[in-house]
């Protein structure tokens, strides 16, 4: 079996979804660290440039975005279920709402200056000036934009209240009765808001939702051990990608296989990745690519959230 490797730092609140994803799934995997901001050359040389956190690698295969990662460590591993039968359209819909509007206002609330300021305490001046000058390319030339903080806080009870209610209400531990990744997209956004004593409050006003919070925590982060960018890169370069997936190829705008494209995310990173069309289909996006350091790698992304135009 190809180990399952994760490019992600500690910090990440989308690489920590990731991390409760392997836990649940009860999975070893090879963890590199990498930078939390550009330069990122060792990633880089294998997903041709998307940027965001985090990326998982299997041998010479490269997938982008945690609505893909969640689909790929579903085929690993298929029980304990992240899509339960018959919930299936509900907690992936849910999904994609928290991994939007949930994760803005909460980018927001914990970037107010109250926060940041405890937050980077320890961050020199200077890293810090280069911090705030990434995150403001990472969020520019695509549809997301800044929640106001006012408008994040003048909302965030509303969102709060509903979980609460629902929580309340549901005879099982988790968001829909059984754990799926609905509870995992959310956990990651509270997670992310009780690092600092200033925005913990809006999270632990709620009794409901910090039990049920602490429950998703709980299933840890499976079993992970480093490994370097190199060794990572070495993998890649050593492998062959993975056989296409058996599905169509479905692709409405008149791609075909072998066209030369490319792929951007439409929200924010919106680093184009120049390559290959091989394969579309109902959930994935799959481009050959080159590299000098990576080799011959197959970068697979989400098609929900992502943008595919012709070279």
């Amino acid at each position: 079996m190809t180990d399952l490797i994760l490019h992600h730092y500690p910090t990440s609140p989308f690489a920590e979804k990731t991390r409760l994803l392997l836990g649940f799934k009860g999975l070893s995997w090879r963890s590199v660290t990498i930078p939390p901001m550009l330069p990122k050359p060792d990633l880089t040389a294998l997903t041709g440039g998307y940027r965001k956190t985090p990326v998982l690698q299997v041998g010479a295969d490269i997938y982008c975005d945690t609505a893909l990662i969640a689909r790929r460590l579903e085929t690993e591993k298929s029980s304990p279920a992240l899509f339960p039968q018959g919930k299936e359209l509900v907690v992936a819909s849910f999904s994609t709402w928290v991994d939007s509007v949930v994760f803005q206002h909460a980018v927001s609330l914990v970037f107010q200056p109250e926060s940041a300021a405890v937050r980077f305490a320890r961050m020199p001046p200077e890293i810090m000036k280069a911090f705030i000058a990434d995150r403001a390319a990472l969020f520019s030339g695509g549809s997301a934009s800044r929640l106001p903080v006012e408008q994040a806080k003048h909302q965030w009870p509303s969102i709060m209240a509903r979980l609460e209610q629902q929580l309340a209400r549901e005879p099982g531990d988790f968001l829909f009765g059984e754990p799926s990744i609905a509870d995992f997209s959310l956990a990651h956004c509270l997670w992310f808001l009780k690092a600092t004593p200033v925005t913990s409050p809006l999270v632990d006003a709620y009794p409901h939702v910090q039990a049920w919070h602490s429950r998703v925590l709980g299933f840890g982060h499976g079993a992970p051990s480093e490994m370097t960018a190199e060794q990572a890169l070495q993998i890649a370069r050593d492998s062959t990608p993975a056989a296409l997936p058996d599905e169509v190829f479905e692709e409405p705008n008149g791609f075909r296989a072998g066209d030369k494209v490319v792929i951007a995310a439409t929200d924010y990173g919106c680093d184009p990745v120049r390559g290959e069309l091989l394969f579309a289909g109902a959930e994935e996006l799959i481009l050959k690519r080159e590299d000098e350091r990576g080799g011959v790698v197959h970068v697979h992304f989400p098609r929900f959230g992502f943008r595919l135009e012709r070279v």
